[in-house]
């Protein structure tokens, strides 16, 4: 109990943890004594006389009765000491201050770790069900209590005390700091595995490269689960399909065998493998057609480049989607779903919806929802970016780049270093005005870029020492990895700075002016370091709950979602409570999600299983085709009974045999038991108004794509500029036909400075890519692709009209920036 101390005495003083102890001024004393030891001083009287002055002051703040804290005593301390020409003293007295207070923290951390086990052990820590792909065992003991260690060790000696400070209060959230020394996600060169096989680190067992599809699948899975263990995140491969297929081919495998073949690769995906009891968090993107960028390129098997190339293999193509779409359709032994890989399919103007295997495709999601779809239509996401951006360019130090493959792939080579999330809810609560709400945003998201760029540095040092050495072995840059910054609570944010949610008129502005002021502050950032930034609406699995959870504490009178548990909305999306009309949620987060250059998804929740394939797809046509959203899931809820497998819906109970049954939905971005949830996730499961199903299929008023505008015909060409790097995988095709055009030309590499400074020239942002130039030396056309290529010269020589090669058509005018 606290005794307020007599007028002009100090009876109390107030320790670090809030107790109330008796006042010892001899401590005092004892400190400064020790201080001036430090410096060669050994006369005592000096220590009294500054730690009376110190009491005298004491009694003078103090007099009213209130209790000092230990700080503000050490404080003034200081203060004395300097003001009585001691700043010797005063240096010696403050590097004492450090050494007790790092000792404090060794213990918290000793103690911090027995508590870490104990509260696992009698699953009293809602962090044991922080992340849903982590069940509880005893492998999922050794990483929760390792990675509370690494996360601890993170803070306290890697980042500076203001950004520990930021992330432990709450102002903003470090993503994986239990594997805060490493990367968090990365997209993989499925290319590169196939040319040179899983091999090249000293004293592990090597493979050479495959010459057969089951050879390539266990490589993939011994890559997969090895990369995992150096990386946070999720693994990623793209072209799946594209770049497997001349192997079925080449063993001339019949449907069963090459089925066979991926029900073993899926089945080993799902294993409990990855340190922690976790399944390896994998993401798998399908091309569905062979991509316009591949179409000409000779396909790899046995680590050579055959005669054939890869637009000659659509039917081995199909026959590996069948087979995986079938394997996933049909589960496990009792009918459960495999979580991974995530599938990505990428929605192009040439998607065949009509292909056989496209109501299987349609047919599983409508059951299990388990695919993203990437909106190639009518985003402003580029499809050859998935395997290019590795040759991207960085011309423009302000251009955004976007990333690819939803909110768990990348890219081939690329990847994200790492993820800070802001809590926009409290800056909402915190702001007097959208003045004071952008002004500490801006702060913020200083100390956010801070805190990456110290991480990549991190990452780089341990990749270059050895600590990540498949990481070193398959990834000779982090150029092409972002640094991630991400938001969360927005709609909250409205709620406590306007008193109004983001479905309103003033809500949705402020979050889109949110947006746009982020945007050009990791454009600054870019500008900065060299280094690129990618805004991402964060997935936030466990952030969702940890910041509202200390919000609650801090501010109990702060706005949060939740009415049981508190946790917020992820990023600008609509309160998961809001509507069922989808096509009302669609229609406010399109602009929205349009902003994102990170990764970002709009789910399309689900009471139980769509109707049909065919319904299911007629609905993701009419969303990509109507809506600017990148990327799209169909969510819907169903249960699994042990022994009766699939019942649509959630039924906690099987309805034949009344045994308990488990619960899926989509977590964040992928399916996971609900039992395995935290419990902020919980919460806005029970508080998620699923859209209605039978509304789903009901006409939507189609609203036609643009459509870009038609070039004029060209002049004959007469020259060709040629910029290449080495590091391009598609550069040595298209030289080669480059060089045989019956046209003088020149050959650039673009990364080297002169021809960096040509590039820029002619805003040329990715290799490979060929400029055309007329008689009065104007380029007249761009072409980025073997295909484009050989397209744009037939063309040209033959003075047809046509239409710039490129998505967003260019001025190519020399000196455009």
């Amino acid at each position: 109990m606290e005794t307020k101390s007599s007028e002009g005495e100090i009876s109390q003083i107030r320790k670090r943890d809030g107790r109330l102890v008796k006042f010892d001024q001899e401590k005092i004393t004892n400190a400064i004594f020790k201080a001036i030891q430090a410096v060669g001083g050994d006369d005592r009287t000096v220590a009294q006389s500054i730690s009376d002055q110190v009491v005298s002051i004491l009694r003078i703040f103090y007099r009213d009765g209130r209790v000092p804290a230990v700080e503000e005593v050490q404080d003034l301390v200081e203060k004395v000491l300097i003001e009585n020409g001691q700043a010797e003293t005063a240096k010696a007295y403050i590097l004492y201050r450090a050494q007790r207070a790092k000792l404090r923290r060794q213990r918290s951390v000793m103690m911090d770790i027995r508590e870490t086990i104990g509260d696992y052990l009698n699953q009293s820590d809602w962090r044991v069900n922080e992340n849903s792909n982590s069940d509880y065992s005893l492998s999922g003991l050794l990483m929760h209590a390792a990675g509370a260690a690494i996360a601890n060790y993170t803070l306290e000696e890697v980042y500076p005390p203001e950004i520990a400070d930021a992330h432990r209060s709450g102002h903003f959230h470090i993503h994986d700091l239990g594997m805060g020394i490493t990367g968090y996600c990365a997209g993989w060169s499925l290319r590169q595995l196939l040319l040179e096989g899983f091999n090249g680190v000293p004293n592990k067992v090597g493979s050479a490269p495959p010459k057969h599809l089951e050879t390539a699948l266990g490589q993939m899975v011994n890559f997969l689960g090895t990369l995992q263990n150096e990386w946070a995140g999720a693994m990623a491969f793209s072209s799946f399909d594209t770049y497997l297929a001349p192997f079925v081919r080449k063993d001339a495998l019949e449907f069963s065998e090459v089925k066979q073949s991926i029900q073993q690769f899926v089945f080993s995906l799902n294993v409990a493998s990855r340190w922690g009891g976790q399944t390896p968090f994998t993401n798998l993107t399908f091309d569905w057609t062979v991509p316009e960028d591949l179409r000409e390129e000779h396909a790899i098997v046995g680590g050579q480049l055959i005669d054939e190339k890869y637009g000659d293999y659509q039917r081995e193509m199909d026959m590996i989607n069948q087979a995986f779409l079938e394997v996933m359709t049909e589960g496990d032994m009792t009918g459960r779903v495999f979580t991974f890989p995530i599938p990505t399919y990428n929605i192009t103007k040439d998607f065949d919806w009509d292909n056989k295997n496209a109501e299987l495709l349609f047919e599983m999601t409508a059951k299990y929802g388990l695919p993203y779809f990437q909106n190639f239509i009518r985003s402003d996401l580029n499809p050859g970016d998935v395997r290019s951006m590795c040759c991207r360019l960085q011309l423009d130090l302000r251009e955004l780049r976007k990333k690819t493959g939803g909110l768990f792939g990348f890219g081939e080579s690329t990847g994200s270093i790492g993820v800070v999330t802001i809590n926009m809810s409290r800056l909402g609560y915190l702001s007097n005005s959208q003045e004071e709400f952008f002004q500490r945003l801006d702060r913020l998201m200083a100390l956010a870029k801070n805190s990456l760029e110290i991480k990549r540095k991190l990452v780089k040092r341990n990749m270059e020492e050895g600590l990540l050495p498949y990481t070193k072995r398959y990834l000779d840059t982090l150029d092409n990895h972002f640094s991630t910054i991400g938001l969360i609570g927005m709609n909250e944010a409205c709620l406590n700075l306007l008193g109004k949610d983001i479905a309103t008129a003033e809500g949705k502005k402020l979050a889109l002016q949110v947006l746009d002021f982020m945007r050009n502050r990791i454009q600054d950032f870019q500008e900065e370091t060299g280094n690129i930034y990618n805004l991402e609406a964060t997935p936030a699995e466990g952030a969702s709950y940890r910041l509202a959870k200390l919000d609650k504490e801090k501010f109990p009178d702060i706005i949060t979602a939740g009415e049981q548990v508190p946790y917020y909305t992820n990023s600008t999306l609509l309160p998961v409570g809001k509507t069922d009309d989808i096509f009302e949620a669609l229609e406010h987060q399109e602009e929205l999600q349009a902003k994102y250059t990170g990764g970002t998804v709009f789910h399309v929740f689900l009471g139980e299983r769509m109707p049909s394939g065919q319904a299911c797809k007629n609905l993701i046509r009419r969303i990509v085709s109507n809506f600017r959203i990148p990327y799209i899931t169909i969510t819907p809820t169903f249960s699994i009974c042990r022994t009766h497998g699939y019942l649509k819906g959630e039924q906690p109970e099987c309805p034949i045999c009344h045994q308990p049954t488990e619960v899926y939905s989509r977590v964040v971005g992928y399916y996971r038991p609900v039992v395995n949830w935290n419990v902020g996730k919980k919460e806005e499961l029970r508080q998620r108004l699923e859209y209605e199903v039978d509304e789903l299929t009901s006409s939507l008023e189609h609203r036609p794509a643009s459509e870009g505008k038609p070039e004029s015909g060209s002049s004959l060409i007469q020259s060709y500029k040629f910029f290449f790097s080495d590091r391009c995988p598609q550069c040595s095709l298209a030289k080669a036909y480059v060089e045989k055009l019956d046209l003088p030309g020149e050959n650039i590499d673009a990364r080297t400075p002169q021809g960096l400074e040509e590039a820029r020239k002619y805003d040329v942002r990715s290799t490979p890519t060929v400029l055309l130039f007329d008689n009065r030396g104007h380029p007249v056309e761009a072409a980025s692709t073997l295909s484009e290529i050989k397209d744009a010269y037939k063309r040209l020589t033959e003075n047809l009209p046509h239409r710039l090669s490129r998505k967003d058509s260019l001025d190519l005018v020399p000196g455009r920036m």
